[in-house]
């Protein structure tokens, strides 16, 4: 079975294969919480934050995410690492602490080995304990697909909770990852990805957000949340919106994976990417041919979309750099326009 490719057997890749923005928003639109009913529940589905967040003492909140896909790889092994990481960083994009985590797991078990299943969970649990967290238990069914994922809980102090609802102009923009993962991962199903590229890709995808912990105890954080399977710019007009600002983004300081250019020239993207486009098209100016391709890119497991304040600028960027995370400045948060992202 050394030659099996995990990918072959999903229709989808990776936060690639989330509903579209249009379809979801259709979906949620009835799904309203009473709040005065649950008034704990400090975090739920009104801005689409990246998790829940109750309050369980009057300093203490839980958090709780879940999140799992199809494969993204070929390899069991990364598959699980990366699924798993992928889970984690909502916890960490609310600038939280998490604590443990299930797995969700479905398998083709007539397809595929189940010693195949245990490689994923074998990734996933490494990254868990790097995370410094159990993986305690969880659930499985046998489905037409396989996919991994994670149920997740976390702590986080009051205080120190970050959501995407709260930019404010004159925010400066942060990421902390390249874009690039869907492109990387539809030239891998097409046998068109450079060994090194895909690569490169897998680290990335790999690598967990953990910074978003210290993110949660620095004030200057105005909002933060990761860069998933909408894309660069789906999650930044959730951001927008949620504020109720608009953002000028500096796409010559986007950072790109380093061959990305390669592949958006041959127009290799997910069918997700026009998917995302779809659904804010009509809430973006000054996009282009590329910029389509890799703002709008499914990203899976990407980074950290920071918003801090403008004179606090230094001090995050010093901070970050004693934390080994890498930063780009992309942009900055402005007062409400005509359009949510203003591309220059």
């Amino acid at each position: 079975m050394t030659s099996l490719k995990l990918t072959q057997f999903s229709h989808g890749a990776g936060c690639g294969c989330k509903i579209a923005p249009s379809v979801l928003e259709e979906i949620l639109q009835k799904q309203v919480i009473n709040q005065h009913a649950f008034p704990d529940l400090l975090v739920g589905m009104e801005t689409r934050d990246d998790a829940a967040v109750m309050a369980i003492h009057d300093q203490t909140c839980l958090i709780s995410t879940a999140d799992f896909f199809m494969p993204v790889v070929d390899d069991a092994h990364n598959f699980g690492a990366i699924a798993a990481a992928n889970a984690l960083s909502d916890v960490y994009a609310m600038g939280g602490k998490p604590l443990m985590a299930l797995a969700l797991l479905g398998w083709p078990v007539e397809k595929i080995p189940a010693a195949v299943a245990a490689d994923v969970l074998h990734g996933g649990r490494e990254t868990c304990a790097k995370a410094g967290i159990p993986l305690a238990g969880g659930h499985s069914i046998d489905s037409p697909e396989p996919f991994f994922g994670l149920a997740v809980t976390g702590l986080i102090k009051k205080q120190n909770l970050k959501r995407n609802s709260t930019a404010k102009p004159g925010d400066a923009i942060y990421l902390t990852k390249p874009l690039g993962s869907g492109i990387i991962a539809t030239a891998a199903r097409r046998n068109l990805a450079a060994e090194g590229d895909l690569q490169e890709a897998i680290e990335w995808m790999k690598k967990l957000n953990h910074a978003g912990e210290q993110l949660g105890m620095m004030p200057h954080v105005s909002a933060m949340t990761d860069v998933t399977g909408f894309g660069l710019l789906g999650h930044l007009t959730e951001v927008c919106e949620g504020s109720n600002t608009s953002a000028e983004l500096l796409y010559s300081k986007v950072p790109l994976f380093t061959n990305l250019k390669h592949y958006t020239a041959r127009m290799v993207y997910p069918d997700n990417t026009m998917r995302n486009w779809q659904g804010y098209e009509k809430k973006v100016t000054g996009i282009t041919a590329e910029s389509l391709l890799t703002l709008c890119d499914p990203q899976t497991n990407g980074g950290l979309l920071v918003c801090v304040n403008e004179n606090a600028r230094a001090a995050f960027e010093a901070a970050m750099n004693d934390l080994n995370t890498p930063v780009w400045l992309i942009g900055r948060m402005i007062n409400p326009g005509d359009h949510r992202i203003y591309i220059v």
